[in-house]
This record gives structure tokens, C-alpha cells and sequence, in this order.
């Protein structure tokens, strides 16, 4: 039985591609760098905030920390510009009835700031960001939270839409169910390992065991 269910944020509950892709190139052009696509940001995802940031300034890392500045103040100015809830989402999330919680490489303070704008902010438990423990897939975050809320591994399940979260799930470990919307294509994970990949949300909340 299921009675803890752990998200990922950027790629799973959220669409934030272009927000983030609007602060990076915003942090290129304070550091005198050309601009990256879409496409190219979205590669970068995943791995926290400075791990994007230095992507992006990639091959020029003597300039990571002062892009990185400039990412974070325009961000954290910008978080809800564009980012929306994935369809679906929000009904999985209203109809859950089992605990939720985020363990994201976001910064913490951002992830709770944009769950709350969207209006979700107060369906989950936990949410930990990559500033307040080891950045995933390192799976001292979700161990944690399943420890503060006395839930044993096999009641629980992580949802995630990247190769990392696989990894996550892998380590602690527990159940993973893969989200075929997000950064990672579907194949990619299938062929990582992924049993399930939902590639719609009405997908998800019957592997969640939600009724129709």
C-alpha cells in the first residue's frame, strides 16, 4: 500500500523550460557570453542550479560563479513567468490520498515558492531542495523525508522524469515510476531500467492506483 508518494519538480510537476532559459541567457549576457537555445538549456536541467549555470558558461568556468549570481537574482524574480503545472497534475495532486512530498535539485526556497504560486504548495508534506541536502542521485534527501515521516521504503514510490531520479529510486531504494513528459525521452528511460513510464497523467494516477 502505497503511503507516500515523493516528486520530482522541474520536468515532472512543472514545465519551467523556458523560465529557466529565459535567466540563463540572462546570466550569458551579463558575462558577455552568446545565448543557448531552448533546447540546449533544457539538456542542462537537472543537476541543480550551479551545475546548470556551468553548462551554459561552458567552456569559459572562470566565469561560472559571477553567471551563476546573476542567474539566481533574475530567477528568483521570474519564477512564475512561465511555468505551469503539467496537465494533469493538479487533479493527481488534489485527489492523492496518500502523502506527497518534492525532493528536487532546485533550491528549496525556489521550489516551495513556485508550488505555492501555483496553488499545490500546501498538498505536500516535505518538499527538500539541492541546497538543503545532497543533490540527487545521491538519496540522502528522499531517505530523509521518508524517515521524518515514518514510512518504510516499500510504501512509498518516487516519481521523476530523468535518468538521475532512476538512480535516486535505485539507491534508497524504492519503487520509481518514470514520467514520459518531462526532459528525458520515454525510451531513454525504458531502456535505463524505468518498469513504468507514464506517458500521460491519467497513466500516472492509475499506476498510483488513483481511480479514474
Amino acid at each position: 500500500m502505497i503511503r507516500l508518494v515523493i516528486f520530482d519538480l522541474d520536468g515532472t510537476l512543472v514545465d519551467s523550460r523556458l523560465d529557466l532559459c529565459l535567466a540563463v541567457n540572462h546570466a550569458l549576457r551579463q558575462v558577455g557570453l552568446p545565448e543557448r537555445t531552448l533546447e540546449e538549456v533544457s539538456g542542462f536541467v537537472g543537476e541543480g542550479a550551479a551545475r546548470l549555470v556551468e553548462r551554459a558558461v561552458a567552456p569559459r568556468l572562470d566565469l561560472r560563479d559571477a553567471a551563476l549570481a546573476a542567474w539566481r537574482e533574475h530567477y528568483q524574480g521570474h519564477l512564475l513567468d512561465n511555468t505551469v503545472l503539467f496537465p494533469g497534475i493538479a487533479d493527481i495532486l488534489a485527489r492523492a490520498p496518500f502523502d506527497l512530498g518534492v525532493h528536487t535539485n532546485k533550491p528549496g526556497q525556489m521550489a516551495r515558492e513556485i508550488l505555492r504560486g501555483l496553488g499545490v504548495g500546501d498538498r505536500f508534506v516535505e518538499v527538500v531542495g539541492g541546497d538543503e541536502a545532497p543533490r540527487k542521485p545521491d538519496p540522502q534527501g528522499t531517505r530523509g523525508i521518508l524517515e521524518r515521516r515514518g514510512v518504510a521504503p516499500s510504501d512509498a514510490a518516487l516519481v521523476g522524469d530523468s535518468l538521475i531520479d532512476l538512480e535516486t529510486a535505485r539507491a534508497v531504494p524504492l519503487r520509481f515510476l518514470a514520467v514520459g513528459w518531462g526532459l528525458v525521452a520515454p525510451q531513454r528511460l525504458a531502456s535505463a531500467g524505468a518498469t513504468t513510464v507514464a506517458r500521460s497523467a491519467s497513466e500516472l494516477a492509475a499506476a498510483l492506483g488513483l481511480a479514474a
